[in-house]
């Protein structure tokens, strides 16, 4: 399942990249993402956690519920800050 979905996500994120004009302040190897669940904020993370599990399940929502059509011009994440804080911290400090 992974190996299909990461292709896709993959093809997004180069397509976000061609236009947008935030993605000059990403550098190499990270995607910008837009977390929250009423009022949405920028995050950049390392294109690393997109292949863990735990993430997966987070992009599973995002997938559901947006598509590949991002209303952020970036990758838009539905869940809450909080949770979303706790869950790069762990990934960061493995």
């Amino acid at each position: 399942m992974m190996a299909i979905r990461l292709p896709r996500i993959l093809q997004a994120k180069q397509n976000l990249l061609r236009g947008s004009s935030l993605a000059r302040d990403v550098r190499k190897g990270y995607i910008a993402v837009y977390v929250g669940e009423e009022e949405k904020k920028r995050f950049v993370i390392p294109l690393s956690y997109l292949n863990q599990s735990s993430f997966q399940e987070l992009l599973s929502k995002a997938e559901e519920e947006f598509g590949f059509d991002h209303p952020m011009g970036g990758l838009t994440i539905p869940c809450r800050e909080d949770i979303f804080l706790d869950l790069t911290s762990r990934l960061h400090a493995s």
